[in-house]
């Protein structure tokens, strides 16, 4: 058994395992503020004069 190469297949393996983490806790991250800056920008875009008035004709 070569315990060197294990060693460094077993490190390669962690190190792999933690870039996948930290890349998936990024992409989180980046939706929550995409999420946020939508929920922000569509708080900004609602007129409250609008509809409040209906004309209708009989």
């Amino acid at each position: 058994m070569d315990i060197p190469a294990l060693s460094v297949a077993m490190s390669q393996s962690s190190l792999m395992n933690s870039v996948g983490i930290s890349v998936a806790k990024m992409a989180i991250n980046a939706q929550e503020q995409v999420g946020q800056e939508m929920t922000q920008m569509m708080s900004q875009s609602v007129d409250y004069n609008i509809g409040q008035n209906f004309d209708s004709m009989a």
